[in-house]
């Protein structure tokens, strides 16, 4: 079995990959590239880990179990293709270079660990291929009903739901099924990153409102947008996708409010 670890040793939530067909399988569908930065989050065993570098990736495994990373260093010491790293990977730094993701992610923090690699587009992340359960990667791949985290993600990202994963596939089988979750980065964001903090204060105002958005936001604008993008105006947030939302951002932030926030600020008593 690839990565197996002992029932004492597994952490809530991780359930590892039965297969190691599976794991080539993964990196595989990726794309991962010889001499690419892979981060594998929730390393386990190292099956993942493995088939990263039989595809010649350079690989950073993050595990923050004792167990397990003693499993990692046993199996992967001295191979200096990879960097066995304690770390939360809810919490820890992140590379300032391109990287991407190919990770079996412990159920019980996949969220918290999705927002740290998708919530900030400053984050060089070029590309996520993650084992989630089911209802995690329907939930943000979903066209409607939308979510405040599909939204801001997809902003950025083209979110797609790849593949299922049934619970036999892992050791222990969890309760529900997974999903192959892909966030690939948009050549062309929909929002500039510059602007995310604005535009995800527009998008959690108007969900938490569980309003029509023109009795939320101002109706001559909300009813034009509407018209041009054709939704109704009496929508709710959760009926408009991404595109929508980020054209109705920009219809409601002009140009020139944007050149005023980007200018840098004069320190008090400066003189022009």
């Amino acid at each position: 079995m690839a990565g197996r670890a002992s029932p004492q040793a597994r952490p809530r939530g991780r359930h590892s990959l039965r297969s190691r067909a599976f794991a080539d399988e993964l990196v595989r569908d990726a794309g991962v590239v010889p001499g690419a930065l892979v981060l594998d989050l929730g390393a386990g065993g190292g099956a993942i880990s493995r088939a990263l570098l039989d595809a010649g990736a350079q690989v950073r495994a993050v595990e923050l179990d004792p167990a397990l990373l003693r499993q990692l260093r046993g199996r992967f010491g001295g191979n200096p293709c990879i960097e066995i790293v304690e770390a939360d990977a809810t919490a820890m730094p992140l590379p300032t270079q391109p990287f991407s993701v190919v990770a079996n992610l412990p159920f019980a923090a996949g969220t918290a660990i999705l927002r740290r690699l998708l919530g900030d587009p400053r984050v060089p992340l070029t590309q996520l291929d993650a084992i989630v359960e089911w209802g995690v990667a329907t939930k943000r791949t979903a066209i409607w009903p939308s979510t405040v985290l599909g939204c801001t993600w997809g902003a950025w990202y083209e979110l797609q739901l790849v593949r299922r994963v049934p619970r036999a596939c892992f050791v222990p089988p969890p309760s529900v099924d997974a999903a192959v979750l892909r966030a690939a980065r948009r050549a062309d964001p929909l929002v500039p990153p510059g602007e995310a903090r604005e535009y995800v204060a527009l998008l959690r105002r108007a969900f938490a409102a569980q309003a029509p958005l023109d009795r939320v936001l101002p109706r001559p604008l909300v009813r034009r947008v509407a018209l041009e993008l054709g939704f109704a105006p009496h929508a709710k947030a959760r009926d408009l996708d991404a595109r929508q939302w980020a054209r109705l951002y920009d219809a409601l932030t002009p140009a020139t409010s944007r050149r005023r926030a980007a200018a840098p600020r004069r320190r008090r008593g400066s003189r022009r």
